[in-house]
């Protein structure tokens, strides 16, 4: 039985773009920036809600999450780590950016994953 329920593709309602690390580049003032690559295929549309404790009990089962905000889930990317980060425009048309703390492979099955995240507060 799955951990998670399953989430319809029409219940998908975000397009997101997914990004890992990539290399440094220098700032001009000596230091360096962190620099961004798309993954392939770099958008996706997703299911994003708010973090609760009973949404994050399914996902993490029994482990301690605190510092978690949302839970993003889309269909399985083999490029999807704990260290991808998701942007995406909210239906008011505010910009935001989730650090992916936790990817959880639905079923381990290679069709759904399950991402606790963070978001980046600027």
């Amino acid at each position: 039985m799955s951990p998670l329920p399953r989430v319809a593709t029409g219940l998908h309602q975000h397009l997101v773009t997914l990004q890992q690390p990539g290399g440094m580049t220098p700032d001009g003032d000596g230091g360096y920036t962190e620099g961004w690559t798309d993954l392939t295929p770099a958008q996706m549309q997703a299911a994003i809600e708010p973090a609760t404790a009973r949404a994050l009990e399914r996902v993490t089962a029994g482990t301690t999450t605190t510092t978690a905000s949302h839970l993003v889930r889309i269909p399985f990317h083999p490029q999807v780590t704990s260290q991808t980060r998701i942007m995406f425009t909210d239906f008011h048309g505010q910009a935001h950016v989730l650090n992916v703390v936790a990817a959880v492979n639905v079923d381990q099955r290679d069709r759904e994953l399950a991402l606790v995240c963070t978001e980046v507060v600027n």
